[in-house]
């Protein structure tokens, strides 16, 4: 059994592989805001339970044991996050910190009665994928809001940022899973978007914004 420190340790490192490809110490050192050394070492412990190859100067990798362990934490995140949703009625906002206590625990029968309640859910409340029962997760592949063209219409399918201050700010412009977008211009300048959804006809959205929106074009 791993404990809550190295169940972090390895959601870091899954999560960061996905994200930029190739993980060093150096770049986990700073994700996880803990000092190098503390980092190098525990490298070396989990290596040493086959959950992750590390080799000095050269990037970190996690085993097909250690890739199976993460996906099955990031399961237990995700699928708390949908049942504070969905089943306790709590906002997209609220739920991360919460599940980030929830995933530590250590009852398979707990999180598969969780998903049994859900109808058995693909994707959490932010559009992102839930690993299966043996940590395997199948992504599915979405645009950027900002490579959309101008007259295009898109369905808001999943968000790449999660922190609370950007999900209020699109609860605060009735942005939420699903909502079929219309781009109606774009500004040369700074790729920002006017775009159309619900009652919403002239809302404009920052290039900062549109990169963090991920969509499913329409037609």
């Amino acid at each position: 059994m791993n404990s809550l420190i190295e169940e972090n340790y390895l959601k870091a490192l899954f999560n960061m592989a996905n994200e930029a490809g190739e993980v060093n110490v150096t770049e986990l050192s700073r994700r996880l805001e803990i000092k190098m050394p503390t980092v190098t070492s525990m490298m070396k412990k989990l290596s040493d339970k086959k959950l992750v190859l590390y080799e000095s100067y050269k990037p970190l990798r996690l085993s097909e044991k250690g890739k199976k362990e993460a996906g099955l934490i990031i399961r237990k995140h995700r699928l708390t996050e949908m049942f504070l949703v969905e089943k306790m009625h709590l906002g997209w906002e609220d739920v991360h910190d919460i599940a980030e206590q929830i995933e530590h625990i250590q009852s398979p029968v707990f999180f598969e009665k969780m998903d049994e309640l859900l109808g058995y859910p693909k994707v959490d409340p932010h559009g992102s994928p839930i690993p299966d029962k043996s940590g395997k997760i199948v992504w599915k592949e979405y645009n950027k809001l900002s490579d959309c063209r101008e007259g295009e219409t898109a369905k808001l399918a999943a968000v790449i940022n999660t922190s609370s201050d950007f999900l209020k700010f699109l609860n605060g412009r009735e942005m939420r899973l699903g909502v079929k977008i219309k781009i109606r211009s774009i500004e040369p300048f700074d790729k920002s978007m006017v775009v159309s959804y619900g009652k919403r006809q002239a809302e404009v959205l920052s290039n900062v914004v549109c990169e963090r929106i991920l969509v499913e074009k329409e037609g």
